[in-house]
Order: structure tokens, then sequence, then C-alpha cells
């Protein structure tokens, strides 16, 4: 096809794609769930799932991830919306990164960074997408984050929960030097195939 004067070239946009994510934990550390609501071209899929045993800022992470990893248009744009400032703030304010750049510490290499696992395979997606994230007040009018509490909750209510290995048998994180493509991250539940 010949473009000319009359007949310009319309750029084919990326696809707008919008996440909703919580996390729950009954006790914290205790059972916990993650749930997410995706709209993506006028379609909506959930997901949830659940832990025996874990927290709520790692519920909230992992919803995060399973919304993203769920994408199949590796073109899109996303926003992904949560109630969990740990999650926007450390993931827009650029502190994940930092935190894996500093070999997985933070305060000047004083303390560890909690959830290096999480972050680590969260900041491997965002870079094969165009991610921002918001901050939504939990509980309050908007339905598809009310949506991922109720998702999150009846995941956690669950019997028979598997482990969240991540949180009770925390394997050390190699931090990835920048500029270095990413390999295919490892998937540390087993599930997300």
């Amino acid at each position: 096809m010949t473009t000319g004067a009359n007949s310009p070239t319309i750029p084919i946009e990326p696809l707008d794609v919008h996440i909703y994510a919580d996390g729950a934990c009954s006790g914290n550390p205790g059972k916990g769930g993650y749930g997410v609501v995706i709209l993506n071209n006028g379609q909506r899929q959930e997901f949830s799932g659940g832990f025996r045993h874990t927290t709520n800022n790692r519920m909230e992470i992992l919803g995060a991830i399973v919304g993203l990893k769920s994408l199949t248009n590796q073109n899109s744009k996303v926003t992904l919306y949560s109630d969990s400032k740990y999650l926007v703030d450390m993931f827009n304010g650029g502190h994940a990164g930092k935190w894996r750049k500093d070999g997985w510490t933070r305060n000047k290499g004083k303390e560890p960074a909690k959830n290096p696992d999480l972050w680590n395979d969260l900041l491997n997606i965002s870079t094969k997408l165009e991610v921002q994230m918001v901050w939504v007040k939990g509980h309050a009018s908007n339905p598809h984050n009310a949506r991922c509490d109720e998702l999150a909750v009846e995941a956690r209510l669950k019997d028979d929960l598997p482990n969240d290995e991540g949180y009770e048998n925390p394997v050390p994180v190699v931090p990835i030097a920048p500029g270095v493509p990413v390999e295919e991250e490892q998937d540390l539940f087993g599930w997300m195939k």
C-alpha cells in the first residue's frame, strides 16, 4: 500500500488494558489471597488464588504479577489500579528497581529489601509492557476494586491452600545488571504457565 499526501498513515496504537489487583490476609502473616480483574478490549477476566501462610504485601504484589502475566499482547499500554500504597509507590517511585540494583538491600545497604522474589518478577514483566500504576482508595466506590477484594477474600478462605514458598523458604534473588537482557523469568509458584 502506498501512502500519498492525501492518504495519511494512521499509527496503530497499542491496546489499552486496565488491571485492578488487590490482596487480602487474615493475620499478617496469615492466610492470604489475591484478586484480579482485567478489562481488555471489551473483555473482562478475573483471577484469584491464595496461600496458607503469607503477608498482605506479598498478595498485593502477586495480584499485579498475575494480572500482567495474563496479557498475551506485549504491545499493551497497561494501567494497573491498586489500593496498596506500598505497591504503587515502590513501583512508580523506582524504589524496587533501586533495591534490585543495590543487591536487594535498602537504606544504603543497611537492611534487606522485603519480597525480592516478587519484586524481581514484577520488574521483569513490566519491562515488556508499558505499565502505569494508579492508587485507588480501598473499600470505596470503585466496583472493580471491590470485586478484587471479594476475590482475594474468597481465595484466602479456601481449604488446602498451597505454601507461599517465596515467603516460607526464601531463595536469594540475584540482581540483574541494567542493560542485560532478561531471560524467561522462573515461575516461582508452578502454576503461572
